[in-house]
């Protein structure tokens, strides 16, 4: 297939194209104080649903505004499993932090068709952006993290320059390790072509006072010092 097939693009934005629309926040890692950080009202509240993951969720939700979009981590999990956790949650994304395939989300997307699909990429120093080819059909959404030792949660950002080269179309969330001390950081990132398709900023362990505990006048003062509304 050619990059026009997956909506891939080799031309060069300029300044008129600089990211213009309101950015979202996303709140991952979602397990003791729901009710307080859904009072803040982001865009997306975001469970683990990772056994293996200190921040892992079960057990009964705490009500979330319509308003707001809950999304289920999964990291390798059968169909099966993400389909029941879409129907006991009522979830409304999916974002797929392991080596699913493009099969994968295909199958998952047929099966779960009001469901949107996030699929997830670490980066560290470098990204080869053609891995991204294969689930330009099947999934809704990128998101780019940092490459560590956990799928996610790792609690240090990766070089945003490697941006610069995504050739696609699709929005994106940019996510690893963002906290208070980045928000200069992203005020400029966000004037750079790059950010064009960014849709929104997705913070975790920075915002924690525990894992799975969030600090609510941290996760405040950031959705402020961004212009989230």
């Amino acid at each position: 297939m050619t990059k026009m097939d997956y909506h891939y693009t080799t031309k060069k934005e300029g300044p008129s194209t600089i990211k213009s629309a309101p950015i979202k926040l996303k709140v991952c890692g979602m397990k003791k104080n729901t009710a307080e950080i859904a009072g803040l009202k982001p865009d997306y509240l975001g469970f683990i649903f990772w056994d293996k993951s200190k921040r892992h969720f079960s057990g009964p939700m705490k009500p979330i505004p319509h308003t707001i979009k809950k999304v289920g981590v999964f990291v390798n999990a059968s169909i099966e499993t993400v389909i029941a956790r879409i129907q006991d949650y009522d979830l409304l994304l999916v974002q797929l932090h392991g080596s699913e395939s493009p099969e994968y989300c295909a199958e998952l997307k047929q099966k779960a068709k009001q469901v949107e699909i996030i699929k997830v990429f670490s980066i560290k120093n470098d990204f080869d952006f053609e891995a991204l080819k294969p689930y330009e059909s099947v999934c809704d959404y990128y998101l780019f993290d940092t490459k560590g030792k956990l799928p996610g949660g790792n609690g240090y950002s990766f070089d945003w320059g490697v941006l610069k080269d995504y050739p696609s179309a699709k929005p994106y969330f940019l996510s690893g390790g963002i906290g208070l001390d980045e928000v200069d950081s992203l005020k400029e990132f966000m004037t750079r072509s790059e950010a064009k398709y960014c849709h929104a900023i997705d913070v975790n362990s920075k915002f924690e006072i525990e894992p799975g505990l969030k600090n609510v006048e941290k996760v405040k003062e950031f959705k402020k010092a961004l212009s989230i509304k």
